[in-house]
């Protein structure tokens, strides 16, 4: 069911049911499972028939609008099908929320764009996105190597800064003389 609600929101494969506003005013925006394809299993690729159990998460988002946004998702946990697939039940998931994820994918990348793109610390970034610094990181890292070369051009000329560790040695070679 796509609705207006549903399309402010911009989590693809979620559908808003409805929007309430709790005791502090934050939204709290309630969530259904909008695609179809998170009724096949990730392991067989099956379309499963049966529910298991029902299942309530909370994923948390960047703000919509400027203002911070409570997820509730109450979805499926389904049966698998196909009786040789080693993996019995599944719960629904969407690109925009894997299975397992307390944040949501673009939640995740804003945080590791703000380090990479914006010039942020990983610690800044954690506290502007309301998640861990490890998690900063971990996105950063991804998103690093992603865009970087898997190996750096050879290093010609080494400098020496203001910055050092322990001793120096120094070690006068025959082109430092000529």
């Amino acid at each position: 069911m796509v609705n207006d609600t549903t399309r402010l929101l911009g989590l693809d494969g979620l559908a808003a049911e409805r929007v309430e506003v709790d005791a502090a005013g934050v939204p709290v925006v309630d969530l259904s499972t909008g695609c179809d394809q998170a009724r096949c299993c990730p392991q067989c690729g099956q379309r499963a028939l049966r529910v298991k159990q029902w299942t309530t998460t909370r994923p948390q988002d960047l703000p919509v609008s400027g203002r911070s946004v409570r997820l509730r998702w109450r979805k499926r946990r389904w049966y698998c099908p196909t009786p040789a697939c080693p993996r019995k039940s599944f719960t629904e998931q969407v690109a925009q929320v894997p299975a397992r994820s307390r944040l949501t994918t673009r939640l995740r990348q804003a945080a590791g764009a703000a380090v990479a793109d914006a010039g942020r610390t990983i610690v800044q970034a954690a506290w502007d996105h309301g998640v861990s610094w490890p998690v900063v990181a971990d996105v950063f890292t991804a998103h690093a190597k992603a865009v970087l070369p898997d190996e750096p051009e050879p290093v010609t000329v080494l400098g020496i800064d203001e910055v050092r560790r322990g001793k120096p040695h120094w070690n006068w070679d025959a082109q430092a003389d000529s």
